[in-house]
């Protein structure tokens, strides 16, 4: 029992020991009252359960916020031992905890406007001589509860400098006319993040915000900076700014499964501290995956963050924080303080001073402050925010020095109406630590940004500087060591870049999250930066996946291509049977072989054979305007003469066979008596047709750009087709008329057939035709000349077997044969006999 008494009175004389009189600091009197709005506590009741007019609940301390007035205090009692600012001046404070709330922070705000020495707010008609409490307020931190008093403050024309409100909406001078701040506007530090991100490539993040006007107008501003960066938001979201919401763990949970969705490896999260832990914690607790957390001024130095149980895990943080001087005497005046509000001496004296500050309405401001120990604030005393507070009150203070006209060491303490002080404020200057400061035409304070990375050493959270921003973002990336494996830098991306000859197509909305599409052939593309291919000229090719264009090869038959040559030894071939027929024919020419295959006749038929045996050689090789012109023609019209010269042959067949008993006409005496003239009329006639279509309707040549993918087609082109069924159906006809009058006849026995060579000559020649015909209309374009050059020889080659080689065969060969019983013109004969009957 005695042991329980001796722990009791030990455990009594340590909290007694850790008693201090904090609260009794936030009140000091003065010739002029400031008044300070700061986060001291942090709300722990609900607004949605409020259903009477009284006040909220604020037991939870918040120990940064509780510097940062410690701050304003610190800055004050310099002042009013300075010599040359505000000499002989004694400036006077009211600081009072808003919980970072814009309904809490109403109350204080209302006491600042009520009458000096009164608790009532006059309700005039001109408000020019009103004289509220305070002359002006430093404060409060956050945005949204700036956006609430900047307006009630900015009717009375009361100057308001806030040391940590970055909204960019604040900039607005006729919504705000009395609101400063010492601190950059959000859209500063977003250019910083925007740098950060092109810095090292990350185009696909994801970006959450507190759900209040901070984070809500931050995700505004981002996303819309974003898409001019080329940077894609996979995921937006908004997490409950209040912790104490009933959906908080619900939102929290599907912000997270969303993210994880996007395969994001890079998160910007722009909220307030208090909704920062509790996303991490429930990060840390669902196990997600570590990320790069880009971090904003508002919790990257946050005790309420950094002090979450293996905080380690998160990821990798890289934040900004606002440049600062340096308040090193701030720290040694923290430590005496807290010392001091321990001594009962010393906090007398100070509730003394404060009561002299006037009835305190509110009641105690931090009764949690009184409690507070040195090691919970310690953490925080170098917290960056505090020379923000120091630089908004010394701002105040040298506006009032200009004001009252301070001058060698003394001043004209006078009666000072807010909105005196506002005007002096708008064109305000001056220096303090070395360093200058200008409000900017929003009414802020802009000393460029650190950019700063969580480290950690022995188990705590180190802050090391990795660079800065003013205006341009300037880092050292070697001192950023990364949670991967290798402490690189991670991917963010949706698609790493396309390579050459690949273009970007867009997927889904996403501009940075797109597929590579490869260029398809006759397209290039330039550019991985292009999100088109580009067609190439007519005159040019391109492969698949190409970053440029080629010329196109010319396409035509060439010499020395395999199949040329096969239709060149083909050529060779006929001519050279041709050439030996001939020459055994002009050999033989009074033989009777050579007689019964029509003389003289049969040598021009061989000549013409053989010509147009060379006619195909105008296939071959680039096709010009003159050879397009006369190859068709050239070849009809030898043609022409070998089958006019075997057509006189088959009507002097004919006339035998069938019209041998006939009465003798004018028409027997022409073929008979005259058959060269059959031939002349023949070939007048296809010359003609020839000449027609050489002048009116010729062959032209084109480039055909279309059919071949990396050539050009050089052809000759056929612009009548009726004019070249014309020129060759007429051969056609000499050809069908030669076999009509040949394949019905019987010779005699024992007698050389020559209607029957006749015959299988033009069967010969319609099997060509037939062959010919199908095949140049299915082939492709590119080989249309090499199967007309190949259905002219075959007619060329069928000329010569059934018609002249068999007669060949039989003057070398077959001598015994060549007689005149063999190969009597019998048709002489009969004809003869024809003639002496008559």
């Amino acid at each position: 029992m005695a042991a329980f008494f001796v722990l009791g009175i030990g455990l009594g004389w340590t909290l007694a020991q850790e008693e201090r009189c904090i609260s009794s600091q936030f009140r000091k009197p003065g010739d002029y009252l400031l008044g300070g709005l700061f986060p001291l506590r942090v709300l722990t009741s609900s607004a949605m359960n409020r259903t009477l007019p009284d006040v909220y609940t604020c037991e939870r301390l918040y120990a940064t916020g509780l510097v940062w007035a410690l701050g304003m205090k610190f800055a004050v009692e310099e002042i009013n031992n300075s010599t040359t600012l505000l000499p002989g001046i004694k400036l006077g404070y009211n600081i009072y905890d808003d919980c970072s709330e814009p309904i809490v922070a109403l109350q204080p705000s209302l006491l600042f406007l009520t009458r000096t020495g009164s608790n009532s707010v006059g309700v005039l008609c001109n408000y020019t001589d009103y004289q509220p409490r305070v002359l002006a307020v430093i404060g409060p931190h956050s945005s949204a509860v700036c956006t609430v008093t900047a307006k009630l403050f900015s009717f009375f024309l009361i100057p308001q400098v806030s040391y940590g409100a970055t909204a960019e909406k604040l900039n607005s001078e006729e919504m705000y006319p009395s609101f400063f701040r010492t601190v950059p506007s959000d859209k500063i530090q977003l250019d910083a993040m925007m740098e950060l991100l092109t810095s090292f490539k990350w185009n696909w993040i994801a970006v959450i915000g507190s759900d209040n006007e901070y984070g809500r107008e931050g995700l505004s501003l981002l996303s819309s900076m974003a898409v001019s960066k080329n940077i894609c938001v996979a995921y937006e979201g908004l997490i409950p700014a209040d912790v104490s919401s009933d959906d908080l763990n619900k939102t929290l949970v599907s912000t997270i499964e969303s993210v994880n969705k996007t395969n994001v490896n890079v998160i910007v999260l722009f909220s307030n501290d208090r909704p920062v832990r509790a996303l991490f914690k429930e990060c840390l607790r669902l196990g997600l995956g570590k990320k790069v957390w880009l971090a904003t001024e508002a919790w990257v130095m946050s005790d309420v963050v950094t002090l979450i149980e293996q905080v380690d895990s998160i990821g990798t943080v890289i934040g900004f924080i606002i440049k600062a001087g340096n308040v090193s005497s701030f720290h040694k005046y923290a430590l005496r303080l807290f010392e001091l509000t321990q001594q009962g001496t010393f906090c007398e004296a100070s509730q003394k001073e404060a009561k002299e500050a006037g009835s305190d309405v509110l009641g105690s401001q931090c009764p949690q402050c009184d409690q507070t120990s040195l090691e919970t604030i310690k953490g925080v005393l170098e917290h960056r925010q505090t020379f923000a507070v120091y630089t908004a009150v010394y701002s105040v203070a040298h506006a009032l020095h200009n004001v009252l006209g301070c001058e060698n060491g003394r001043c004209n303490k006078s009666s000072v109406k807010p909105w005196q002080l506002l005007e002096e404020m708008r064109a305000l200057n001056f220096s303090t630590r070395n360093q200058s400061f200008q409000f900017d035409q929003h009414r802020s304070i802009n000393k460029g940004y650190e950019v700063i990375g969580w480290s950690w050493k022995g188990g705590k959270i180190n802050y090391t500087t990795l660079g800065e921003f003013d205006g341009k973002l300037s880092i050292d990336k070697t001192l950023l060591h990364f949670h991967t494996e290798d402490q690189k830098k991670p991917a963010s991306q949706c698609l790493t870049t396309c390579q050459p000859g690949q273009i970007r197509r867009m997927k889904g909305f996403h501009l940075c999250c797109y597929d590579c599409i490869d260029c398809e052939k006759g397209t290039f593309c330039s550019s991985t930066e292009d999100s088109a291919c580009t067609p190439c000229p007519e005159h040019q090719w391109s492969p698949r996946r190409s970053t440029r264009c080629y010329d196109r090869s010319e396409k035509y038959l060439f010499w020395l291509e395999p199949l040329s040559l096969v239709l060149l030894g083909l050529l060779f071939l006929a001519l050279a049977l041709t050439c030996l027929a001939g020459a055994l024919f002009l050999k033989n020419l009074h033989t009777p072989v050579v007689q019964a295959a029509g003389g003289a006749m049969s040598l021009l038929a061989l000549f013409s054979l053989a010509m147009m045996c060379v006619s195909t050689s105008l296939h071959i090789g680039k096709p010009s305007p003159t050879v397009c012109k006369l190859s068709q023609p050239f070849f009809a019209l030898c043609l022409n003469i070998c089958f006019s010269t075997i057509l006189v042959k088959a009507f002097q067949i004919v006339l035998v066979h069938d019209f041998a008993s006939s009465r003798r006409t004018f028409l027997h005496t022409l073929i008979q008596k005259q058959p060269w003239s059959i031939v002349a009329s023949c070939l007048l006639a296809e010359s003609l047709f020839c000449f027609w279509f050489v002048y009116d309707v010729p062959p032209v040549v084109v480039l055909n750009y279309a059919l071949l993918p990396t050539q050009v087609l050089v052809q000759c082109r056929i612009q009548s087709w009726p004019a070249f069924a014309l020129i060759h159906g007429y051969n056609g006809v000499l050809a069908f008329t030669s076999f009509l009058c040949t394949f019905m006849v019987q010779m005699p026995p024992k007698k050389y057939n020559v209607a029957r060579g006749i015959t299988f000559t033009m069967i010969a020649y319609f099997i060509a035709l037939v062959f010919f015909i199908p095949s140049y209309a299915s082939v492709k374009q590119e080989y249309q000349p090499a199967v007309l050059m190949a259905a002219i020889l075959l007619c060329a080659l069928g000329l010569l077997v059934c018609l002249y080689l068999p007669k060949c065969y039989i003057i070398w060969f077959k001598q015994d044969r060549n007689t005149t019983e063999y190969f009597q013109d019998y048709t002489r004969e009969r004809l003869e006999e024809k003639d002496c009957q008559d």
